[in-house]
């Protein structure tokens, strides 16, 4: 764990039930960074967002955020040290509204001092969920949800955002918005860790890569070392 990282897993193993899902699995997410994390289905990218957020506790190793370890703690206290997951799926409150499930979410940054993200800024990013922020999120695009349960996650101002699949079952303009968002996010200094099934994606806004295959650590290296180092196809299935 260096001073420097915001996000480290080392030697973690994960299991559901009986099923040893993460082996051995370490890589450090860099403060000011972008991590994509890429693997087939199955190769074990949304158990490892689970570990993190304190969903899934690690069966062996550790996790620390900040230099502080966390692998035991509550999900609620991984929040209040800064960490925030936008879920595969979405998964927004559909009963509430657009305003209400932002609000549920507000937290003030660790540490104290102003706030970066409040209503008023995540409307400003996303200017459709001001326009829609009476309505209920049930009644909402796909694409309208993805921005809301970003926007929920920016609410309790976090310090490494971990964003599941965001492309998911979205249509190519929705995706070139949604990266785009990420890339601004990026540039604000957030620690993002970005688990997508398309490579093309990541290499366009990712400092750095892991791979995993089967629950391993397959590849950890920049984005430029992958892209002209690294046989995607024997990793990914993809050319």
């Amino acid at each position: 764990m260096l001073a420097t990282d915001a996000l480290a897993l080392a030697g973690v193993d994960a299991y559901y039930g009986d099923s040893w899902i993460l082996q051995g699995v370490s890589f450090r997410l860099g403060e000011g960074r972008l991590l994509g994390l890429l693997g087939r289905n199955g190769a074990g990218k949304t158990t490892c967002m689970n570990v993190a957020v304190g969903l899934l506790p690690p069966r062996r190793g550790s996790v620390r955020v900040f230099g502080d370890e966390t692998s035991r703690l509550a999900p609620e206290q991984i929040a209040l040290r800064g960490v925030a997951l936008v879920p595969q799926g979405r998964r927004v409150f559909r009963s509430l509204s657009v305003r209400e499930n932002l609000v549920v979410a507000a937290r003030k940054p660790v540490g104290g001092g102003a706030a970066a993200w409040s209503l008023d800024t995540v409307y400003a990013m996303f200017p459709r969920l001001d326009e829609r922020k009476h309505q209920m999120a049930a009644h909402l695009s796909g694409g309208e949800q993805q921005m809301l349960a970003i926007g929920r996650a920016l609410m309790s101002n976090p310090r490494v955002l971990l964003m599941d699949e965001p492309s998911e079952g979205l249509a190519p303009q929705i995706v070139a918005d949604v990266m785009a968002t990420v890339r601004k996010l990026k540039e604000s200094g957030l620690s993002i860790v970005l688990v997508e099934q398309n490579p093309k994606l990541v290499f366009d806004v990712a400092d750095d890569i892991v791979i995993l295959d089967t629950g391993r650590v397959a590849v950890a290296a920049t984005t430029a070392e992958v892209e002209h180092g690294v046989d995607l196809g024997q990793h990914l299935g993809v050319f």
